[in-house]
């Protein structure tokens, strides 16, 4: 979720599904059933979703358009109720400082790292007044640890400097901090402050576009192309739902067709399995049935059947 891409200067982009009872799934509703297995298993088989979906080839109207975008969203909230950000923080601080370690580096990595950083350097005033050697040594796991050191000290000493140790809540504000663009911005907004924004990382491209909602892919112009579907009150959690969707059934490479609950709505079904067995077993962390990201998940997650992440080295 990472803003900066650290070697090559900022990045613009960053970096679930036949659900059983085991895992969390739609089920948080008992009229709904477990997932909409029976999307992929129409498009696969009597062809029902595929003639639905071939409705979405045609041209298609502003008003339909907005529909089926909030549509699809209202699905997804159905299929992640539990939908949250992937990574453990406990205040703003935490929360900016994790974002920005997550570049080009998965958020369980990060979630991995943050608890040791934490513990030695819990406020920016000890994180500004750190040792750049000591913090290099800590972050080392995530990757890129000498420029990510410089960013996270660099943005505690302006915390410290023009914000009384505190992190600013206008978007204005953050951008001016080291490491921190529009999209480490919004994941502050958004889920520290509960201020809209969207969150336009790698999968939140990917997906969108395969829905037609865009074809941009300058991340600004999506931001904004994407916003004017919803109203503002939505982007937060609608950034959430996308993104979960994209890392645990709308793979990059190989997206499970055949297990995907909006297989009906979607422009581009077809572009990975349909098989509903073969797809099923594409299926990542909780809708495959494996640990999330999150070592400190919130209870709804682990209410729903997800599983907590390992801590670093616990195999």
């Amino acid at each position: 979720m990472g803003e900066q891409d650290f070697g090559r200067g900022e990045e613009t982009a960053d970096k679930a599904a036949k659900v059983t009872k085991k895992t969390p799934a739609k089920t948080a509703s008992a009229k709904t059933a477990p997932v909409k297995a029976t999307a992929g298993e129409e498009a696969a088989g009597n062809g029902t979703a595929g003639k639905r979906t071939a409705a979405a080839r045609k041209p298609e109207t502003r008003t339909g358009l907005v529909r089926r975008a909030r549509r699809i969203n209202r699905e997804l909230a159905e299929v992640y109720p539990y939908a949250h950000p992937e990574l453990d923080f406990e205040n703003s601080f935490q929360l900016l400082v994790a974002t920005v370690l997550s570049a080009q580096t998965t958020d369980l990595r990060v979630n991995q790292t943050t608890p040791g950083l934490f513990a030695e350097y819990p406020t920016p005033e000890d994180l500004a007044a750190a040792d750049p050697e000591k913090v290099e040594e800590i972050l080392r796991p995530c990757g890129f640890f000498r420029a990510k050191t410089r960013s996270v000290i660099g943005l505690s000493k302006t915390l410290v400097e023009e914000f009384g140790g505190e992190v600013p809540g206008r978007l204005e504000d953050l951008v001016k901090l080291p490491g921190v663009g529009r999209k480490t911005a919004f994941v502050v907004l958004g889920n520290a402050f509960g201020r809209p924004g969207i969150t336009v990382d790698t999968h939140f491209q990917r997906l969108v576009r395969r829905w037609k909602w865009t074809e941009a892919t300058d991340p600004d112009k999506i931001e904004a192309e994407v916003g004017a579907l919803f109203p503002k009150g939505d982007w937060t959690d609608l950034s959430h739902h996308v993104i979960w969707h994209g890392r645990r059934i709308c793979h990059a490479r190989k997206p499970a067709c055949g297990a995907c609950p909006i297989a009906p709505l979607c422009p581009a079904y077809g572009e990975g399995e349909t098989d509903p067995e073969k797809a099923k077993k594409l299926l990542k962390y909780e809708k495959g049935g494996f640990p999330g990201q999150r070592l400190n998940p919130p209870q709804s997650y682990l209410d729903a059947g997800g599983r907590p992440a390992p801590p670093l080295g616990a195999g």
